[in-house]
């Protein structure tokens, strides 16, 4: 029993630790001008909601969550967006890798009138970390995630590292 009580309090001080660990750097990173939505509250609802993958084309390929919209990053065009989604009241999650990226995106809607837009707190790596499923650019389930980067993938706990 007592083996058993010291690897629960071993689990659950990592598990904490590395939620903390994320909080701290996307308090450090974001300036949280966009509103968060949880991994669970938008598994609930994700039909409910316009999804942009705000990361690079290879990452989006690799994985992205069902039915959302590659908008990219580095080529990111708000013109080409505003065309897509002329409803400007439209519920709308960006997400990236961890919600850095997304941010900035996310704001680039705000400033030209989108009003419900928010911004997937831990990105498509809480989502693959929560068990919820990712596809691939045939659209069929893959357990792969584009870390971004090998210094990047350790916050993927879930499914398989993918980096250039």
């Amino acid at each position: 029993m007592k083996n058993y009580i010291i690897a629960l309090l071993l689990l659950c001080s990592i598990f904490g630790y590395g939620q903390k660990k994320l909080s701290k750097l996307l308090k450090q990173e974001n300036t949280e001008s966009i509103p968060y939505i949880t991994v669970d509250s938008l598994a609930n609802h994700a039909n409910s909601y316009v999804l942009l993958d705000s990361r690079e084309k290879q990452e989006y390929e690799t994985s992205h969550i069902k039915n959302a919209l590659f908008v990219g990053y580095d080529n990111f065009n708000l013109d080409h967006i505003t065309k897509q989604l002329p409803d400007k009241n439209a519920d709308i999650v960006v997400y990236c890798s961890l919600g850095i990226r997304s941010e900035d995106i996310a704001e680039h809607l705000k400033k030209v009138g989108y009003t419900n837009v928010m911004n997937l707190y831990g990105g498509i790596f809480e989502w693959k970390n929560h068990d919820l499923p990712v596809y691939n650019q045939a659209e069929k389930e893959t357990d792969s995630v584009h870390t971004f980067s090998k210094s990047w993938s350790k916050w993927l706990q879930k499914g398989i590292k993918v980096y250039d």
